[in-house]
């Protein structure tokens, strides 16, 4: 019996570390590979294998999930329960008919709204001024299955996906723990999720080129969804910059034209209003205020942001 728990990045650490909290057996940890970081190119191990050695767990990282010796594993430990917190990879039938009581998956929204492998950035992007964590019933499906246990929580205009993930992060856990307490006790009855779904692909580095067609508040939302990765990017003065904190404001001008030079601010035009850029991080050195990046560069009132 016992718990296996499939996870991979940061969001999924403190699912792992409060059901061994709670006294969850947990018998194996399945996680991705490890992946070369930073620009040494080390490899790393991922954020949820860091956690499940520090605690003795023995930890496997399969490249197939229909691996006959990684089958093999899983199904001698019987588990009650799989635990799938943002692994990155959908389960194959054969891994999902592994526990005797079910597959649970924790998943960062209000299912069906944002079904796929990046809900957090995407419910910025979009406007959301809500979002929450749902826990479900896995099937072979993506995210389709019935919904178990849900809890609300509210999207501030100071939240990156970054932010918001930490956020979601910490009621995803303790929602965890309930779900697999109720399913034991008989106390929850699945639901089939019930509205329209919408779908959150994953994010890919050209995804952050910013549209100065769109509107203010809607690159406002983007520059937020897509920090900390892979970042909204446009050339100012030249350089490639990525933009990190920026604010809609009143005015009209030209999509992408330089509508004012501030000594600690950039005004560009928007399809709908101004975009301010307080801080941001030129390609290859750190992040700095939009006044130390305007020193010794000639940006000026009509150039052109790319």
């Amino acid at each position: 019996m016992g718990i296996v728990f499939f996870g991979t990045p940061a969001f999924a650490v403190p699912s792992l570390e409060t059901l061994l909290k709670a006294g969850e057996d947990v018998k194996l940890v399945v996680t991705q590979a490890d992946k070369p970081k930073g620009r040494g190119h080390i490899l790393s191990p991922p954020p949820v294998k860091e956690s499940a050695l520090r605690h003795g767990l023995r930890v496997v990282q399969p490249a197939k999930l229909k691996d006959p010796g990684f089958l093999g594993e899983l199904n001698s430990l019987r588990p009650e329960f799989l635990v799938v917190v943002a692994y990155g990879r959908l389960l194959p039938p054969e891994v999902l008919r592994a526990p005797s009581s079910a597959p649970v998956n924790l998943h960062a929204s209000l299912l069906p709204k944002y079904r796929g492998a990046a809900p957090i950035p995407w419910a910025i992007i979009k406007g959301e001024k809500e979002t929450g964590v749902t826990t479900m019933l896995m099937t072979e499906g993506l995210d389709e299955g019935d919904i178990l246990l849900e809890e609300r929580v509210a999207i501030t205009d100071e939240d990156t996906a970054g932010s918001l993930s930490e956020r979601l992060s910490q009621p995803g856990a303790g929602l965890l723990v309930k779900t697999l307490k109720g399913l034991r006790e008989g106390s929850i009855e699945p639901r089939p999720q019930a509205g329209e779904p919408t779908y959150a692909p994953p994010l890919k580095k050209e995804d952050g080129k910013v549209d100065w067609a769109k509107g203010a508040v809607e690159l406002f939302n983007f520059v937020r969804g897509m920090h900390p990765w892979p970042g909204a990017y446009c050339v100012l003065a030249g350089e490639t910059v990525t933009l990190l904190k920026v604010r809609p404001v009143s005015g009209k001008g030209a999509p992408a034209c330089i509508h004012a030079v501030q000594k600690d601010s950039i005004q560009i035009g928007t399809g709908n209003g101004l975009l301010l850029i307080d801080l941001l991080k030129p390609a290859g050195k750190k992040a700095m205020p939009a006044g130390a990046f305007l020193r010794g560069r000639k940006l000026k009132e009509g150039d052109m942001a790319g």
